[in-house]
Order: C-alpha cells, then structure tokens, then sequence
C-alpha cells in the first residue's frame, strides 16, 4: 500500500453550472470516484480511502456532491430525484475532469447514486462497491430518520465535526431536510428510490454491508444481491454503517481485490 504522504490535490471545477469540489490523488490507470454519504464531505467519509488506497494501481477522485462540504453555494436541497440530479452531476465531473471509463466506491446516500449511475450509464462505469446503501426505504427506516432528525442523538464527535464544517445553524437544517427528503419519497413513492435499476446493472458489483449497521437494514444487501446479475455479496459481522471507517484495512484490501480483477 502507498504512503499516506502522497500527493492529494484538492480544487473546484465547474459542472453544469455548479462549481464541484474535488480531491484527487494516485497515478494508476484505474480511475476510482469516491461518492459520500448523506451531509458527508471527501474526508468525513473518506479519509482511509484517499490516504491507504495503491495510488500505483489507481487515480482516486473523491467529491463534494452539491451542497456539501466545500461544494457550497448553492445550499442543498432535496427534490424527490435528487439521487439522480446527483448521478448525472458526478458522472459529467468525471467527463468534465477528462474521464470517460471509471470505477465507483459508493457509501450510504454515495452507493445509492452509484447505483443509478451504473444503471443508467453503463458506458462508462467498470466496477461499483457499495456499502450501507438501500434501494427502498423499510418502515422501519422511516421511523429511524425520523429519530435521527434531532441532531443531539447523533454521537457526539460526529455532530462536532458536522459544527466545525457547516455551522449549527446550516447543517441542523440540511439534516433535517434531507430526512424530509426522505420521508417524501417513503409516502409517495412506496418507499422506492431506486429498485427498478438493479436489474439494469450489468457491471461487476461489490455489496459490502455491516452485519450490525444500525441505520440501514441487512435486508437491502440481500435485495441488491438477488436483482444484480453480476454481483457479489460480503458480510462484516462486527461491521456498523461506516465500517470503511472502522475497519479501513480490510475494506481497502477487499476493495483493490476486486477493482484489479479481471472482469
């Protein structure tokens, strides 16, 4: 594994009218996008990736979708296709920055739009792993955002860190929104947010899924794995809903197995 000290180059480029922040570093022919979660930035999300992941092997971007981390203005917002305003921005990032064939690392919200972006641009997009991620909501999802909406629940490193990035005042209201979020595509649309892609996806996909994720049912990892035809299914007993955060050597590993085999 490369050094932590390489090189990450860190800047803002313009997508469809919305200035994107991004963060690369590697040399690898493999290019590997970093999509976070929800309210997550490049490092809260992926720190271990961007610093222990082989930058011979591959040349890692990791970004800031709309609204989040340093890719503000504009503040974030939450229409019911917001997975998929999400998917086409990332995808014309990696066109705009020269990419036309790359690999996703999708986690929670991030696996969620690497999801869709396999499905609906499978000329570009190798490989997808994802980890924590749903394609429906669960009632009992529902109930957990709702708990969740009140920001004193949250750990309390966690909700310092969210402070220090956003501010009080914008990231209590950015959190709550995006429970309100939703919870509008839980009553309108059954909970759906994106079943019907999953037997779209032709490329090799990587679940990876926290047998003791808390916030995220184990059941969306079975799900994912029966209506992806070429997919592949691991299991971290001890893992929770950032287990790429918890147990980075073994999710690096499993993650340079699997980008560097031959499809």
């Amino acid at each position: 594994m490369s050094s932590a000290t390489s090189t990450v180059t860190e800047r803002k480029v313009l997508v469809d009218g919305v200035d994107i922040n991004y963060a690369k570093t590697g040399t690898g022919e493999h290019l590997v996008l970093l999509l976070p979660g929800a309210v997550g930035t490049i490092w809260t999300d992926f720190k271990p990736q961007i610093e222990k992941l082989s930058k011979e092997k591959f040349t890692i971007i990791a970004w800031d979708p709309p609204g989040y981390g340093k890719s503000r203005p504009p503040n974030r917002t939450f229409p019911e296709d917001f997975f998929r305003k999400d998917a086409a921005l990332a995808c014309n990032l990696m066109k705009t920055l020269g990419y036309e064939k790359f690999s996703l690392v999708g986690y929670s919200d991030g696996g969620i739009t690497a999801l869709i972006m396999a499905a609906q641009y499978p000329e570009n997009v190798q490989k997808i792993v994802v980890f924590g991620a749903n394609t429906y909501i669960a009632p009992l999802e529902a109930e957990i955002y709702k708990k969740l909406r009140d920001i004193s629940s949250w750990s309390e490193g966690m909700r310092a860190l969210m402070i220090e990035i956003y501010g009080e005042e914008y990231f209590t209201k950015t959190w709550s929104d995006w429970v309100d979020g939703m919870l509008r595509i839980y009553e309108k649309n059954n909970g759906d947010i994106c079943k019907a892609d999953l037997t779209e996806i032709k490329c090799p996909t990587l679940i990876i899924h926290g047998r003791k994720d808390e916030e995220v049912l184990m059941e969306h990892a079975d799900y994912m794995k029966s209506k992806i035809k070429n997919s592949r299914l691991e299991i971290f007993e001890a893992g929770e809903h950032d287990l790429h955060l918890k147990h980075p050597d073994e999710t690096n590993a499993l993650l340079e197995k699997f980008l560097t085999e031959d499809v």
